[in-house]
């Protein structure tokens, strides 16, 4: 059913989900999924920033990568299961979204350098740009994610290091594969697991208490305490990462 929401309704809901001033929250978001939004992405940077406060901060991802992009017949023979090129200058649109460009380029928004950098609002704006999402992990930082999942919670990489070698070169593409798509200019991979690991995090993370969720219009919306759902990624990944990727250990 088709619906529109205004700046109000966001501020309401944000308080609904437990949003506090003085809070830092990494932020992603899908626009579309909301309905109509009065204002559009400007309407829900501008509610995000009355939530949280000056003392508080906003940090989004801005990472120079476009959309994934369709998957050729060459692709698909080659084993591909991701392609996404990677932004040279400070592209208009880019993968992250429409909320993210446009919170990118406000003036009173600090953006970090480097391929996978972050954009950052508020207390310590400097901080949370030149760190990624470092600071706000280990700052006691929330996630808040507007109409995705999971799946688009960056920090979550955080704790890859423990993630063994047997899995990291199952998604490494083949020599073939890299020849066509450079990494200088592309980020492809070449397995999907059987298993969706994070979502069983996910699911963990509920149950501990850690994730709160409401619905805004119509969009489903999460906040996420970070550093212990990062923690339980750590934890399941040292002991039994094959099990949690759906592989036999």
């Amino acid at each position: 059913m088709a619906i529109s929401i205004t700046h109000e309704d966001l501020e309401k809901g944000f308080m609904r989900l437990g949003i506090k001033s003085g809070m830092m929250l990494e932020v992603h978001c899908s626009l579309s999924s909301f309905g109509h939004v009065e204002g559009g992405a400007a309407a829900v940077i501008g509610a995000l920033k009355n939530a949280v406060g000056i003392n508080g901060a906003i940090v989004m991802p801005s990472f120079k990568d476009s959309p994934d992009l369709p998957l050729n017949e060459t692709d698909k023979s080659l084993g591909l299961t991701l392609k996404i090129k990677l932004l040279k200058g400070d592209e208009e649109r880019s993968g992250m979204g429409i909320v993210s460009d446009t919170f990118r380029k406000m003036p009173d928004v600090v953006t970090g350098a480097g391929q996978f950098r972050v954009s950052a609002w508020g207390k310590d704006a400097e901080k949370h740009a030149a760190n990624w999402f470092n600071y706000l992990i280990n700052s006691g930082g929330y996630a808040l994610l507007l109409g995705v999942d999971i799946y688009k919670m960056s920090s979550m990489h955080y704790v890859e290091s423990s993630l063994p070698n047997e899995i990291k070169n199952l998604f490494k593409p083949s020599e073939e594969a890299r020849k066509i798509y450079p990494e200088s200019e592309w980020f492809i991979e070449a397995w999907v697991p059987s298993a969706k690991p994070w979502y069983t995090i996910q699911e963990r993370a509920y149950e501990k208490g850690y994730i709160t969720d409401t619905i805004i219009g119509n969009s489903k919306c999460m906040l996420v305490d970070v550093q212990p759902v990062i923690e339980l990624y750590r934890q399941a990944l040292q002991a039994n990462p094959f099990e949690l990727y759906g592989l036999k250990s």
